[in-house]
This record gives structure tokens, sequence and C-alpha cells, in this order.
């Protein structure tokens, strides 16, 4: 699916070095960026939440040196896409155990995001993991 970022207030991109780290330092960074557009703290929780599960996704199961962060910051809310080596463009989310500790990020994804997916980027050896998170606009 092609995005349309041209109803972006402003575009970031962020590239961060694969490591334990790297998820919160995404998810922080969009926590910023949504506060300091004035978007209101439910929004930034939940794009928080979603942030640390892909890009945990990316950190754990690829060998991508770097990771990729790209977030459109939108009047009434975000597009956040994150970018890894791997060419898989097939993820989905899997069935799990209830006291099962992993295999809950994408299922979390799909339940709270507008809308999400997975797309091959250029050159087709990446892929990226993208959602959308809409109504929840600036406060005040």
């Amino acid at each position: 699916m092609a995005h349309d970022i041209s109803s972006a207030l402003q575009t970031y991109y962020l590239t961060t070095p694969n490591s334990p780290l790297t998820p919160k330092i995404c998810r922080d960074t969009v926590a910023i960026l949504l506060a300091t557009h004035g978007h209101t703290p439910d929004l930034a929780d939940t794009a928080r939440n979603l942030v640390s599960e892909i890009v945990t996704n990316a950190v754990l199961h690829t060998t991508s040196p770097t990771i990729d962060m790209e977030t459109a910051v939108l009047l009434d809310g975000v597009r956040i896409a994150v970018y890894d080596d791997s060419p898989a463009a097939h993820l989905v989310p899997i069935d799990t155990t209830w006291d099962g500790e992993c295999g809950r990020g994408l299922l979390l994804v799909q339940a709270l995001a507008e809308t999400w997916g997975v797309t091959p980027a250029h050159p087709f050896s990446r892929k990226h993991v993208w959602f959308e998170l809409r109504g929840q606009g600036a406060s005040g």
C-alpha cells in the first residue's frame, strides 16, 4: 500500500543501530514528536506501544545492521513505518497461548491500529511494517 504523506504536518526519519536499546529509543522519539505537535497523551501511549512491538520484532528477528523509522505526524493522528533488511513481506499475527511470553506484538498492532501492513521497500531486499492511528487529534 502506498502512503500519502502529503497530509503530514511533519515527517521525521530516524536511523538507529540494531541493538537492545533501539525499541526504547524509537518509542521515546515517537512520544516526544507527538507531544511536541500537541497530540493527546492517549495517542502517544498507543503509538509508543505499537512502535515498541514492531521495532522489537525487527531487532529480534532480523540481522539488519540498522533499523529505520519514519514518523509522519498528521493533524488527526500519526503514521509510522519501521524498515529493516529482512525481505519477508508477509508477516501475520500468530495464534498464541494466553500464558505464552511472545507472539502477541502483531495481534496488538492489528487490534489498536486504524490500519497496518507489511510492504516490500526499495531496494526489494527490505521491508517496512507500518501502522496508522487516527481520530486522536492534537489537543488544545
